[in-house]
Formats: structure tokens, sequence, C-alpha cells
């Protein structure tokens, strides 16, 4: 496939504008960022080669354990952080070739976030109306006051803020968490967005209210057509969204594939050890499951071979040397692993079928 080239003045997704493959992807994806001295050639590779796609009304599940990268990769997708190499492609357009303040704002618009702290996108000063008019100011300059007003009362009842026009007019200290969630979820669906960007949106609220925020990614994609990338550690919750999900690991993708098929028939060694971690409330007490064991992930200057070798039980000479690349087992289902095989169960922990919500 041959990509387009951007042109001046234009920016991927503008009105009229539509690709026949994926919504965003990515090519070789990397991120380091230098540590020490400002003499030292120290690097921590907080990104590494990755290559991901979302596809049009897809929700797309990024999980993995802190520190693996998945936050890193939104700021790159949302143009806060720039790549130290590789690109990103939003419907086929490379977004390397937008620089101008003007189609920056346009993509931001385009692929908004929302972020783990709600006070991370509200302002505590003013009403929480501010922050939707101020975007659809800025996004939808078409609009006149009166229609920014009634498209910020559609888009605070879609996300279930009722009455509208009363939750508009309240401070943000005036609502629960999880309604200052619903605000920034709001403040993103204003814009008319192709891709919402969600960084861990549920992990700081109560278990009895995250199913509410769950449905809440569903019903716009389902009602708005939007793509949403969901990063998360949760298994419970991502299968319970998700269409497909990427497994990361110290910098790099580990498995990739439909959920239900991962989660089901997982091939890398790291993503069984995430479904062992779940807890089984059936397991008889004093039972618990294989856990790993080994060094942490090393990140800074790490040296060829899989980054997980130190911790799998399988782990064969070639891991401590060549770098596995991210091949396909099954179709649409791809594993970066050594020992991975299409036709067999490699199984290094044990691994039950437990991430249910």
């Amino acid at each position: 496939m041959t990509e387009q080239t951007a042109q001046p003045g234009s920016v991927p997704g503008a009105a009229g504008e539509s690709g026949a493959g994926p919504l965003l992807r990515t090519e070789g994806l990397t991120r380091h960022f230098k540590i020490g001295s400002a003499l030292s050639r120290r690097a921590l590779h907080a990104v590494d080669e990755v290559g991901l796609s979302i596809g049009e009304r897809q929700i797309v599940a990024l999980a993995g354990e802190s520190g693996c990268g998945k936050s890193t990769i939104a700021r790159l997708l949302a143009k806060i952080d720039r790549p130290t190499s590789g690109e990103i492609y939003f419907q086929g357009r490379p977004l390397s070739g937008v620089k101008s303040r003007q189609d920056r704002l346009r993509y931001s618009g385009l692929a908004p976030m929302v972020f783990q702290d709600p006070f991370g996108s509200i302002n505590p000063v003013y009403r929480v109306s501010h922050g939707v008019m101020r975007s659809l100011k800025l996004h939808r300059p078409e609009l006149g006051r009166q229609q920014r007003y009634a498209e910020a009362e559609r888009v605070f009842e879609l996300v279930g803020l009722t009455p509208g026009a009363e939750v508009l007019q309240r401070y943000p200290h005036e609502l629960s968490g999880g309604q200052r969630q619903r605000v920034g979820f709001a403040q993103a669906l204003a814009m008319r967005p192709k891709l919402i960007l969600a960084d861990e949106p549920v992990s700081m609220l109560d278990v009895s209210i995250r199913i509410g925020l769950l449905n809440l990614m569903v019903e716009p994609r389902d009602a708005e057509g939007v793509s949403i990338l969901y990063i998360t550690h949760d298994l419970a919750s991502a299968r319970y969204v998700a269409d497909r999900l990427i497994i990361m690991y110290a910098a790099q993708i580990a498995e990739s594939g439909p959920i239900e098929e991962v989660l089901a028939n997982p091939k890398h060694p790291y993503t069984q050890l995430l479904l062992s971690a779940v807890p089984d409330p059936r397991a008889p007490l004093g039972v618990g499951a294989e856990t790993d064991k080994g060094e942490p992930p090393k990140v800074i200057d790490p040296t060829p071979g899989c980054r997980f070798r130190w911790r799998c039980p399988l782990a064969v000479g070639e891991c401590h040397h060549i770098t596995p690349p991210l091949r396909e087992l099954l179709p649409e289902h791809s594993a970066a692993c050594h020992v991975a095989r299409a036709d067999a169960v490699t199984e290094a922990f044990r691994c039950r079928d437990r991430a249910r919500p």
C-alpha cells in the first residue's frame, strides 16, 4: 500500500477525506528519553519499534504492567510527545506532515485524550461548561454561541449527565469522580472525534461505578462511530469493552489479536503470566497460582534478546541473543516469542480463563 503524502495546510481526517485502510496505524514507533548528565549517552527505551493499528468503529485495548510504555504511546498518538523515530498514519496520511498550529489543532480535535485523572482536563475554577464550550469554540468555530451551548447539552446528556443544562452550571467539586470522568468524555465527544485516546479512564474510580464508564465507551462507538484506544492494566474490563487486545511488555508489543482469542489461547508467556495473576475466587484457601520469578525488565540501554527472558521459564538460547519479531501465528493473532507455536500450547504459567468482568 502506497502512503499518501500530507499536503501543506492539510491534516489527516479533514472534511471529505477518508482512507480505505485502518483509521490509525504506526510503523516502527519509537520513543527514547535521555537520562543522566548532558554528556550521558544512556537512554530509557519507553517505546521500541511498535506497530499497531486501530480500525474504524473499533475499541482496541492496550494492556500491560506499569511502566511498559502504554501512556507514552497515547501521548505520541496525541502528538503531545514527538517520536524518536517511526511514523504514525491517520487515515492513511503521515502525521509527520502535521506541523502548523492550525493543523495540529484540527488533529487534536479528531483524536482527543481522556485522562486518568479527570482534573487533568477540567479547570476547578470554572463551571464544567467552560471546558466543553471552549473546546467547541476552538474545534468547531462554525457554531454560534447558542449552537455551542445546545451541543454541550447534547453531549452531556449522551454521557449520562442529566439534566444536561443543570450539570453544565455546576463546579467540578460538586460532581463525583465518575461524573467528572463523564465530563472528560463529553468534552472529547463534543469535538466530533474519529478516535478517543482513553488513558486508564476508570482506574481511579470505585469498582461499583466502573461498569457505567465502560458502557460509556461502547455507546459512542455505536452511536457516534468513534474508535477508542483503551489503555488499561485490567484484563477484565478490557474483555468487557474491547474488540482487539494488544499486550505490551518493556516498551514492545508482546502479543496482539482478537481479544477473545488472545485470552482463550495466549501464546506469549507474559500474557499467560498476566492471566495467572488474576485472583480465582473458586480456588481453595491456601492454593495460589504460579507466579513468575526473575528480574524486572531492563529498559535502560537494553541488550538484544527477548526482554522477558529473565522471567520466562521457557527461555531458550536464542532468547538471550536475538530479539523475537512480532509474527502472525494464527489469523490476526501475533506474538513476539521464539518458542510460541500456532499448533501447540506453550504453557509457561498456570493460566485459567478468569479475565471476566
